[in-house]
């Protein structure tokens, strides 16, 4: 593999950066300060095809036509460099919820919910996640027992993105509380099911633009056919899907800290001391060039675990791993440079580069947490 982009990417690269500069970089302080992204945001980013790259032409996406894993990839990384809640809140729809309809979903399933959700005329949230169970999934407590004429959900979710938002939710529970991870079957649930309730929008150190809720299921009755993919299969289900998650988690911190190095680095060359500007001191021009090497190096392994997603690589579970490990980390400490680079300015709300150091420090939690990366790269080592 190239660790350049073909000319197709870099096309799609440079439309995603004309849309993220006229329709997203615009509406940025709104959705900040309403806790989610405009309402017209999704239409707009669905007619512009940025929320159907793994979604079958039939169901009015682009999936087929090569390389979905690397268009993700440019998308999260670029979306990003605007603000990360909004990011988020399109990649949680389009990429980490929606991508289980598609690859399990029945035909009802899809024919309701997949072409909408492409076109952003729906939003979907994926509920995993527990107060008592994160990066362990195996261990989630929500609870599906089977009925006459279904199943009955019972149990809370936490930390949901898009939770007060979306039309649907990819729902994980436990249909065998003894088969360990053999016993979790993921479900669909449309918003307003009877049992089905959100707490109070979650306020976050960061992600400010994105809807964050606990989910609370008390009673939620559903029919047969809300079962998603295999009964039984849904730590499958949901650790596949981690993978491209784990990518796009590494492109936001990619996107994040090119942000933040070419700002800082705008700033520093019209910021004059002593008559000069501060890119002239030696100290000043090497700290920013440790900053690009790390963001190259960054952006390196994100790529090429989006690559080896795309050619189903036997290796690709490990490079995904080590690009969430180290983009998520260089992304930190390049944004912190940045702030400490901008001075007193850096710490100012009205300046974006303290959005960006708000927003940069989950990507090190979600997804799997810096010590889970760790531990799937470590796991060779065992005897």
């Amino acid at each position: 593999m190239s660790h350049e982009l073909d000319e197709v990417h870099e096309d799609f690269r440079r439309s995603v950066r004309a849309f993220t500069d006229q329709r997203v970089r615009p509406v940025v302080d709104e959705a900040e300060r309403e806790g989610r992204p405009p309402e017209r945001l999704w239409k707009e980013l669905g007619d512009a095809g940025l929320l159907g790259l793994l979604t079958p032409a039939e169901f009015g996406g682009s999936a087929g036509e090569g390389g979905e894993a690397t268009a993700v990839t440019v998308l999260a990384e670029e979306l990003t460099r605007a603000c990360g809640g909004i990011a988020v809140s399109a990649l949680v729809s389009a990429y980490m919820a929606a991508p289980h309809l598609v690859r399990h979903g029945t035909t009802d399933q899809q024919e309701r919910w997949v072409a909408a959700l492409a076109a952003g005329e729906a939003i979907a949230a994926i509920a995993v996640t527990e107060p008592g169970a994160g990066s362990d999934v195996a261990g989630i407590s929500a609870r599906a027992r089977r009925t006459d004429e279904g199943w009955v959900l019972d149990g809370r979710k936490m930390y949901i993105t898009n939770a007060g938002l979306a039309d649907v939710l990819v729902v994980g529970a436990k249909t065998d509380p003894e088969g360990g991870h053999r016993g979790i079957t993921t479900f669909v649930v449309p918003a307003g099911t009877p049992g089905l309730s959100f707490g109070a929008p979650l306020q976050k150190m960061g992600w400010h633009s994105s809807d964050t809720r606990e989910v609370v299921l008390d009673g939620v009755t559903l029919g047969e056919d809300a079962v998603l993919g295999v009964e039984g299969r849904g730590f499958h289900q949901i650790m596949d899907a981690f993978q491209l998650e784990r990518v796009v988690l590494a492109a936001m911190g990619v996107g994040h800290a090119a942000e933040a190095l070419e700002t800082v680095t705008e700033y520093l060359r019209g910021r004059e001391v002593a008559g000069e500007p501060l890119t002239a001191r030696q100290a000043i021009r090497h700290r920013i060039v440790a900053m690009e090497i790390e963001l190259e190096a960054a952006r390196v392994m994100t790529y090429k675990a989006a690559d080896r997603l795309d050619r189903g690589h036997p290796e690709a579970g490990r490079s995904v791993a080590a690009a969430k490990y180290f983009a998520a980390k260089a992304a930190a400490w390049i944004v912190d440079e940045a702030v400490q680079l901008y001075g007193g300015a850096g710490y100012l709300e009205e300046t974006p580069i303290a959005r960006h150091h708000r927003d940069v420090r989950i990507l090190r939690i979600g997804g799997g947490t810096d010590e889970i990366q760790l531990e799937i790269l470590a796991k060779r080592l065992v005897p």
